[in-house]
């Protein structure tokens, strides 16, 4: 294994820096900058997810390396990651404040308490190491990656594990950006209304309702993906800790499609006796603008005052309702205002409103509004 130079390292954090400011498409930022990371940290692979802040679920995986098209064990790996204890769980990691591990420096010769590496990563993969890496702000963790290595390769070092952790903030800013690069193609397929999907306790999909096999597909139109059912086994698994009280809150994801679309799937364990006790209904949508403001206003990196501001003129107070309801002055809010459209990279309030909405949202205002809160599809 050949040692990266000063020089190399150097350059592959400024490569990545650079990409993270480039507002790159999701996919292409995660490609291009973990061949960065791959430049000075060899590996034989490496996986590398977006997470909703709010909840630490993954919302979309990207394989690189051996990984490449290997989706066999997705489902396996869900309910691993969701469903078992494991202190190098991305879950663990978020909640005890660790950016990045090696997973054999950190567990010692205690490699069995990571249920992941003892029962799938060393067995089914080979892979006898993994450094993780979570991308996080003060918001939550955006994303996630996992790097790999074979029986003759190298623990990952400390300065590796370093490296990956002063390039996180990169990443993080990155993936955000690419979510807000991801704006809603014009050929982008109408709401086709909720979607659900049963589950039993044996991990058996039981009935799926009209809409759900294009819902998943919509999740997984791009090459180099997961199964898209694995966000769908990780709500499942989360929803069985939610039922046993190991967690507390229902789980749910925001995921944004490659056609510019938020969904919105969320995870409930079902009462039942005999064999229908331990299902779980997931059920996917398309995602409400309140479900999302605040996940965009997070990425676009706005302070809780900015936040507050836009929230008043995406309900479309002026200037002294705004002064008048946080008590400051209109010039203060005008600073505000300042500040958060450059940031959204917009001249005017109403491209505020569109960009947050990132267009998913605004071409449906005048539509009346259906029984379930909605906008009504109107004819062409």
């Amino acid at each position: 294994m050949c040692m990266p130079t000063a020089l190399g390292i150097g350059r592959a954090r400024s490569d990545i820096d650079v990409m993270s400011r480039a507002g790159l498409p999701l996919h292409e930022f995660m490609d291009e900058a973990t061949a960065a990371v791959g430049r000075v940290v060899p590996m034989a692979a490496a996986c590398l997810s977006t997470l909703d802040p709010a909840t630490s679920m993954v919302s979309s995986t990207r394989k690189m390396g051996d990984l490449d098209g290997r989706n066999e064990d997705d489902l396996t790996w869900a309910r691993i990651e969701y469903g078992t204890p494991d202190p190098t769980a991305i879950e663990a990691m978020v909640r005890t404040g660790v950016d990045a591990i090696g997973v054999r420096a950190a567990l010692g010769d205690h490699l069995e308490q990571s249920v992941r590496m003892s029962e799938l990563l060393v067995p089914r993969f080979g892979y006898h190491d993994e450094a993780r890496v979570v991308f996080r702000d003060r918001h939550g963790a955006w994303g996630a990656i996992a790097i790999f290595r074979g029986s003759e390769d190298a623990a990952f070092s400390n300065d590796e594990v370093a490296f990956l952790a002063d390039v996180a903030p990169s990443f993080t800013r990155g993936i955000r950006a690419g979510l807000l690069a991801q704006l809603r193609r014009a050929d982008a397929p109408g709401d086709v209304g909720p979607a659900v999907i049963i589950v039993d306790a044996a991990g058996s999909v039981l009935q799926t309702s009209a809409g759900a096999s294009a819902q998943l597909a919509r999740m997984a139109d791009v090459p180099n993906t997961g199964d898209p059912l694995t966000i769908v086994y990780a709500l499942v698994h989360a929803a069985h800790r939610f039922a046993r009280g190991d967690i507390d809150r229902m789980p749910r994801v925001r995921v944004r499609t490659t056609d510019g679309v938020w969904l919105v799937l969320h995870a409930s364990p079902l009462s039942g006796v005999l064999d229908r006790a331990g299902d779980v209904v997931v059920t996917i949508e398309e995602a409400r603008p309140q479900e999302v403001i605040g996940l965009v206003a997070d990425a676009f990196g706005l302070t809780a005052r900015e936040r507050d501001v836009t929230g008043m003129v995406l309900r479309g107070a002026d200037t002294k309702e705004i002064a008048a309801s946080m008590h400051v002055s209109p010039y203060t809010v005008q600073d505000h205002l300042k500040s958060i459209f450059d940031k959204a990279g917009v001249a005017s309030r109403r491209e505020l409103v569109s960009r947050v909405y990132f267009d998913q949202y605004v071409p449906r205002w005048g539509d009346a509004v259906a029984a379930d809160g909605w906008y009504a599809r109107t004819a062409s």
